[in-house]
């Protein structure tokens, strides 16, 4: 008996499966065909079957390509495995489908997931950069992109976005997410998730979303991956949880746990935070997966004695999916038997899983993202390699241009490109580059090659590697340096110093790069920083003799065509910041929208027994929201429409911005409020919008933004989610430290 008819004559229906209805992420009617689907499938499951769909199973590569561990394989035969991951190329992936729809007793088809979390083939800046565009409308494109790519090499499922609020730059993963402001990863969380989904899963070009890492996963003790997380009830609900909710609310299909506790239980055995909260709170009905072996890790962390208890303590808090963990294939019938774990929540589970391979038409055609043809058409096209390039100049922050050293003409006679990072092509990939492949990258030096004018004379010299000590290379650098009209110094970190499992108790320059940068910038004052690096750095010393900083991050396939775009003035730079670039790292948790203490600094006075440091200002190097251009913006006062309002009224800011230099540019248009006087202590502001404008040079424009009771709200002591009446500030302006300030009121 074939795939198709199995499933036809399980279901009751006749005919192909493809005539299922369509289902849009918040519909609500489809998902209730698709649990009456499930639901017959769920009746022929013995429930050694049923827990097979709740196990995930990797993958393996060896030098021909994917392959399968043999022990994987027989349990996908058994009916042991409901998906498997890190896994692609259609013909790996038809022949592991084929398993499982051809030689198991159900035919239920794999999800196959792979972590998409910058593009696919072609890779796209990492996600920090990404954020700092503020660009919703690119980032959703490229979301759609590598769902394009990623479903044409046989993936339905990705384990993507990271939305993890962090305010911590010592955490390797602040490359994975957006930054430190809830409010704007929140709006970026939502574009991910419709990107990857689009409008209906059904569409073979769609992928599975799964949000992660449940729940703040971004705020590490000390910065150290997979370390506890202890924190109020009000800065988990107001600062942590709100981007996991915005991608629920855009229809995420699925949600991945974090390693980490939270007020002393691990998220993988939480039902408060599964059940209760994700559940019951928020109406989620997609299925829960952990990550990688986190059931197992219950048992280090201190909450079971054992394997089986851990599985007990998972599968009864909400989690339906063990990550390559193995432990509910190993115990849950015997947990059925003990009454520990019921049936129904078995059920349930497996029901969660079913409907989600339905919604991605996996039971209309098995093969539906099996498409040799697609393969080849749609993977690293002209097109997406275009947007790659447009998308890393986008992402690039002007930190510094002192005497308009930047825009270089195009007409050089000479440059110096010195550097660890200038030719380091595997590294402008970043982390979590997927299926990248780094030699397809353009390195920073093959950029300027490209772009240049052909009689232009370059010299090429590495300077020191990213992270040794030897200084034996500094003597050619120097000597390159003084022989070139212009040196452009490539700088920063490997793309594995951030990332997983890549935390840093220090985040200055590594090695002997500083030193590097002072012997080069004395030869040859006329030199260009341009940096490289998963997270913002602790730079004041490079701040303090560079005449000009470019941060680029890890632009991806395009890197050095997007950043010589930059810096040879085809693209005016707009990035903005979206984490807090700090002084030291004793400064650090620091982020824009912190308390005030009863005792605050005054900066035009000198007074001892004041929240301050000995040694170093409060203030950061480069502020959240922060970034220049080669053009001017000037901002006159913000006018609201009047200055006391009731509930029922909206708020209207207007701002007038003038381009007062030589170049066209974009400036993002920040907004921010401070709430003076709250039932509970409250932020200096918190960013409530922002409006990305391009302005023609000489030109100007007006800028309105619209509030409402709604955005001044904020979770009491009492965890009431509510606005208080009373006096506000808003404050418009092009970084979160420089804004015009008004005043209004609110009966």
């Amino acid at each position: 008996m074939n795939w198709k008819l199995s499933i036809a004559i399980w279901l009751g229906v006749s005919g192909y499966l493809g005539t299922l209805p369509s289902c849009s992420p918040n519909s609500s009617s489809p998902d209730r065909v698709y649990e009456q689907k499930a639901d017959s499938i769920l009746k022929l499951m013995t429930l050694e079957e049923k827990i097979g769909q709740l196990s995930l199973f990797t993958s393996d590569w060896d030098v021909t390509g994917p392959v399968i561990n043999n022990n994987y394989k027989q349990l996908i035969k058994e009916g042991k495995a409901g998906a498997i991951f890190n896994a692609f190329s259609v013909d790996y992936v038809r022949s592991l489908q084929k398993v499982a729809v051809e030689e198991s007793r159900l035919k239920i088809p794999l999800l196959f997931g792979y972590d998409v979390i910058h593009g696919h083939k072609t890779i796209f800046p990492i996600p920090l950069a990404q954020s700092c565009t503020w660009d919703m409308e690119s980032i959703e494109k490229s979301e759609r992109i590598a769902a394009s790519e990623a479903t044409a090499e046989g993936i339905n499922w990705t384990f993507s976005p990271m939305v993890d609020i962090s305010r911590d730059p010592r955490w390797g993963r602040v490359m994975e997410g957006s930054g430190e402001d809830v409010w704007l990863g929140s709006s970026i969380a939502a574009a991910r998730v419709k990107g990857f989904q689009g409008d209906n899963l059904a569409d073979p070009n769609t992928l599975l979303a799964c949000v992660k890492h449940f729940a703040a996963y971004g705020a590490p003790e000390a910065g150290r991956d997979y370390n506890t997380v202890d924190m109020s009830q009000q800065s988990l609900f107001e600062n942590y949880l709100p981007p996991y909710k915005a991608a629920i609310d855009a229809g995420v299909g699925s949600v991945m746990t974090s390693f980490n506790e939270i007020a002393g239980t691990p998220s993988t055995s939480n039902p408060w935070l599964l059940n209760e909260l994700l559940r019951k709170k928020w109406g989620f009905k997609g299925l829960v997966v952990t990550d990688y072996t986190s059931i197992n890790e219950l048992i280090p962390h201190g909450v079971a004695t054992d394997s089986a208890e851990a599985g007990m303590l998972a599968i009864n808090a909400g989690v339906d999916m063990d990550m390559q963990g193995n432990i509910y294939n190993r115990h849950l019938i015997q947990l059925v038997k003990q009454q520990k774990v019921s049936k129904e929540t078995i059920d349930n589970a497996v029901m969660r899983i079913l409907v989600a391979k339905f919604k991605l038409g996996l039971f209309a055609d098995p093969y539906r993202y099996c498409s040799n043809q697609r393969e080849k058409t749609e993977v690293l096209t002209i097109e997406n390699i275009a947007f790659a390039r447009k998308f890393a100049s986008k992402s690039c922050v002007l930190l510094k241009n002192q005497n308009q050293l930047l825009p270089l003409p195009i007409t050089l006679n000479s440059v110096a490109v010195i550097g660890p990072l200038a030719d380091a092509k595997q590294d402008m990939l970043g982390s979590w580059s997927a299926a990248g492949d780094g030699k397809r990258c353009i390195s920073l030096l093959e950029g300027l090659k490209n772009t240049l004018n052909s009689e232009t004379k370059i010299a090429y010299e590495i300077g020191c590697a990213v992270n040794d000590q030897s200084t034996a290379g500094f003597a050619k650098a120097v000597a390159a340096a003084r022989g070139a009209q212009v040196v452009i110094l490539a700088l920063g970190e490997t793309r594995d110093m951030s990332g997983e499992a890549a935390s840093r108790s220090t985040i200055s320059l590594p090695g002997v790069q500083q030193q590097l940068a002072e012997a080069i910038i004395k030869a040859n004052p006329k030199t260009v920083v341009v940096l490289f690096n998963g997270r913002p750095l602790a730079i004041p010393e490079l701040d303090s003799i560079a005449p000009a900083i470019l941060e680029t991050w890890f632009g991806g396939t395009e890197a050095g065509n997007g950043v010589a775009d930059v810096l040879l003035g085809k693209y005016n730079p707009s990035g903005k910041l979206t984490m807090t670039f700090p002084r030291n790292v004793g400064q650090i948790p620091i982020y824009y929208n912190h308390k005030n203490t009863g005792r605050p600094i005054d900066p035009s006075k000198v007074e001892k027994y004041k929240s301050k440091y000995l040694d170093i200002a409060n203030t950061p190097l480069y502020p959240f929201g922060y970034g220049l251009s080669y053009t001017t913006f000037d901002y006159s006062n913000a006018v609201l429409d009047k200055y006391e309002y009731t509930a029922e009224d909206t708020i209207v800011v207007r701002i007038s911005v003038m381009n007062s230099g030589k170049f066209d540019g974009e400036e993002v248009v920040q907004l921010y409020v401070h709430d003076l006087v709250g039932e509970v202590t409250r932020p200096v502001k918190e960013l409530k919008g922002f409006s990305k404008v391009l302005i023609p040079a000489g030109g100007s424009t007006t800028v309105t933004f619209k509030l409402t009771a709604n955005d001044l709200r904020y979770y009491h002591s009492n965890m009431d989610y509510k606005f208080d009446p009373g006096q506000f500030e808003i404050l418009v302006g092009t970084n979160s430290d420089q804004t015009k300030k008004v005043n209004f009121s609110i009966k």
